[in-house]
């Protein structure tokens, strides 16, 4: 097996707990290179930590990660400039400039994109001289997508990503997804929107309650729950309903 056939995110048996709270048990992913992988929950199913431990953000309790063979926690250095992380908050540094910010990730890279592509790439052209303080919730949503992507990344995790988003920006980050995957990159996007998981997903991984019940196609979910649609299949198979 060449390394174009194997898998880009392997992560096995990974637990976590707080204190007595279980956040994810037993989780194992295989997700391919170039492909996109929906994680499909409801809040407190254990996605943002699943995701977090294979950043190598947080230490699991149990089991282990590789990112295109490497260790996040043990070859930390080597994993930043491969893989690029955008999570729900976003510590950014306020009184600087979109322009700026861009300015200073791009300088953690011996070869990231143009500040132009960036900026491009999540529609904030006509924002580069505004501070972060000054952004939009959605528009700070967007600049950190646009910084999780300067340096060429080979995997990228998206953590809600058209959160706080407007229609037109919500499709413009669909379509920006859609590049990375022409472009051979893996995603991870963590998600609550069923139209996003149909639309750009090839896989999808349900959690509940910090356990996997399902790694499927979005048509496979369907049909493993007898269901005519994903949010019907997503209630059979959880017994919840996202809201």
């Amino acid at each position: 097996m060449d390394d174009t056939d194997a898998p880009a995110v392997v992560a096995e048996n990974l637990s976590k707990r707080y204190g007595g709270a279980v956040a994810v048990e037993d989780v194992s992913l295989r997700v391919a290179t170039g492909d996109i992988l929906g994680v499909l929950g409801v809040n407190g199913a254990g996605k943002t930590t699943t995701v977090e431990m294979i950043a190598g953000l947080r230490a699991p309790d149990s089991g282990h990660v590789r990112v295109l063979g490497l260790d996040p926690r043990h070859d930390r250095a080597k994993v930043r400039q491969v893989l690029g992380v955008q999570l729900q908050q976003a510590y950014l540094h306020h009184a600087l400039t979109v322009a700026e910010l861009v300015g200073l990730y791009r300088g953690f890279y011996p070869d990231p994109r143009s500040a132009e592509e960036l900026l491009d790439l999540v529609g904030l052209t006509d924002r580069r001289t505004t501070r972060f303080e000054r952004l939009s919730g959605g528009q700070q949503q967007r600049l950190s997508i646009a910084l999780a992507l300067a340096g060429r990344p080979r995997v990228v995790i998206l953590d809600e990503l058209t959160t706080g988003l407007d229609p037109r920006a919500r499709r413009q980050m669909w379509a920006t997804v859609e590049q990375l995957r022409d472009e051979r990159v893996t995603v991870l996007l963590v998600t609550h929107a069923m139209e996003e998981v149909e639309r750009l997903c090839d896989r999808v991984a349900l959690l509940d309650g910090g356990r996997l019940l399902a790694l499927e196609t979005p048509a496979g979910l369907v049909a493993r729950a007898g269901a005519a649609n994903l949010d019907e299949a997503f209630v059979t198979l959880s017994g919840k309903e996202l809201s």
